[in-house]
């Protein structure tokens, strides 16, 4: 044991005298070694989403969903699919803009990343302290995620514009539209979060909710599931995919891995909105800690992936049981109900919020 221990104690001289000779090459490593752990935990949580969507698609209407690739759970079907989507020919249109229609698929994933990076993804229970696990804890890392969020519709635009297509740019312009309309309210409502909290930051928002924002303030709970339904872009508001009105959408002209990237970026998406909705309403990774040697270091980890995975479902089931509405329906609502009911919130998080926390303090 005494050889493992100085092999472990040299190990961490050797990288503090490192880190004192080469910062700058120090950042740079764990900025890289971080984006990649980031990365990989993002689009495998997405692969899961995938699988859990089509079961539980596939429960809701009667079927078996995914039972092939995989055994009887269809688990690995997702591989399946990517390898199809590789070998496919990549084509591109005839009067495209080139440039800009190869870069938007990368353009929509890097969004991605970036809301990524300053979400946390959980906390352990080390010795009675908490200590989340996210890449760059910033003090405004809620608004830095909502701006972040508002990029989506950049990569959209990009390839409804860029496919030389009528239907990719309708997609297009109903996507941003869409996006518009509801980015407002739903900043509205991370504002009277933030009010409540008295912190922009997400782990000291989680931190401060002694009484779940759910229950604290319930319209604004209600105006920022829809808002980021919408902003997810899932039925009932899908419109700028709408088969049966403009084929794909923005999606139309892209095959193989292009169409892939944009695929597999929604699930991203989807991922991460249920995330910030656990963060911002349900108390984040908040519960009680199980009293097990190992498993009391993990309870935050688990409280939160229960939360994730109820919301990830809620989700589903919308999308399963709903229709989808019309584009001027969407516009409707979000300007002339979600708007004023989420400015209504922000007086009620402003007048009644502090007393309502300071009671179940």
């Amino acid at each position: 044991m005494a050889g493992y221990g100085e092999i472990l104690s040299s190990i961490i001289d050797y990288m503090y005298s490192f880190i004192s000779q080469y910062p700058a090459l120090y950042a740079l490593i764990l900025g890289i070694v971080g984006a990649l752990i980031l990365s990989a935990i993002v689009n495998v949580g997405a692969m899961a989403v995938v699988w859990l969507e089509r079961k539980v698609l596939g429960d809701i209407g009667a079927r078996f969903g995914p039972n092939r690739v995989g055994g009887r759970w269809g688990i690995i079907q997702l591989g399946a699919d990517a390898i199809k989507l590789f070998t496919k020919e990549d084509s591109i249109p005839e009067g495209a803009d080139r440039q800009v229609y190869v870069w938007a698929p990368i353009v929509a994933s890097m969004a991605t990343m970036l809301v990524a990076a300053a979400i946390p993804f959980g906390a352990l229970y080390i010795e009675g302290q908490e200590y989340p696990l996210v890449v760059a804890n910033m003090d405004i890392s809620a608004f830095y995620v909502e701006a972040a969020l508002s990029l989506l519709a950049i990569g959209a635009f990009m390839a409804g514009y860029s496919s030389n297509n009528k239907y990719s740019m309708l997609g297009a312009f109903r996507g941003i539209a869409r996006m518009i309309s509801y980015e407002v309210p739903m900043g509205i409502c991370v504002i009277a979060v933030a009010i409540m909290a008295q912190s922009l930051n997400l782990v000291e928002i989680v931190q401060s909710q002694t009484l779940w924002y759910a229950f604290a303030q319930p319209l604004g709970f209600i105006i920022f599931t829809i808002a980021i339904i919408t902003d997810l872009g899932r039925i009932p508001f899908d419109q700028s995919e709408a088969e049966e009105e403009i084929i794909a959408g923005y999606t139309t002209e892209y095959g193989g891995i292009r169409w892939g990237l944009l695929y597999f970026q929604e699930y991203d998406m989807m991922l991460l909105g249920s995330i910030l909705m656990v963060l911002l309403f349900l108390g984040g990774w908040s519960g009680p800690i199980i009293p097990l040697p190992l498993l009391s270091v993990v309870t935050p980890l688990i409280w939160f992936v229960i939360k994730i995975i109820i919301v990830l479902v809620f989700l589903i089931w919308v999308r399963g049981s709903l229709l989808r509405f019309r584009i001027d329906q969407v516009t409707d609502l979000g300007w002339k109900w979600m708007l004023p009911l989420s400015i209504v919130n922000l007086a009620w998080a402003v007048l009644v919020g502090p007393y309502l926390l300071a009671y179940f303090a």
